[in-house]
């Protein structure tokens, strides 16, 4: 399936710079009402201010709406994503869970996504890997590598003055070369 508004983000590792990544991108765009997702196969404990849009014993769907944690939803919800959706499920899951959410958004709205595994089932219309040198937990991507994608690394993004991410036309672009 080819979703060209969505621009999905992986990483190497945790604290590879996903996070960072879509909160740059969504504080250069606010123009644009980005709705921010991140998806995980952590089924930890929730915290305050996520409202349940859909619970079952396989997954759970949230909406952020407390923007004050240091939390990754929180986060892109302060950096000014219209909304933000949180979900928590299995792999094998995903592409339901996924529709399920898309259900929640007005068709061709820029939606960022974090979440490695769902690339295994759509195609984005941009999808970015984040590298770090100061990585936590190391992940293997190099099946997510072989895909078309964008490479940025942390330490140059931060020095960058903008991110190179345009919305146009219903899909999500990158100008490398700027």
């Amino acid at each position: 399936m080819i979703i060209n508004n969505l621009l999905l983000i992986a990483g190497n590792g945790t604290k590879s710079g996903k996070t960072s990544l879509a909160c740059r991108i969504i504080e250069q765009l606010p123009e644009l009402e980005i709705i921010a997702i991140k998806i995980t196969p952590h089924f930890h404990e929730t915290t305050d201010g996520l409202m349940i849009v859909a619970d079952t014993k396989s997954y759970s769907i949230y909406e952020e709406r407390n923007s004050g944690t240091s939390k990754d939803t929180s986060r892109m919800l302060r950096s000014g994503a219209s909304k933000v959706y949180f979900a928590k499920v299995w792999d094998n899951q995903l592409p339901d869970v996924f529709n399920e959410i898309l259900k929640e958004i007005p068709a061709g709205s820029p939606v960022i996504c974090e979440s490695p595994a769902l690339r295994n089932f759509v195609e984005p219309g941009l999808f970015i890997i984040m590298t770090s040198e100061t990585i936590n937990k190391h992940k293997e991507i190099d099946h997510l590598k072989a895909l078309p994608h964008v490479m940025f690394q942390l330490e140059k993004m931060k020095m960058m003055e903008s991110v190179p991410v345009y919305f146009k036309e219903g899909k999500w672009i990158c100008n490398e070369g700027d």
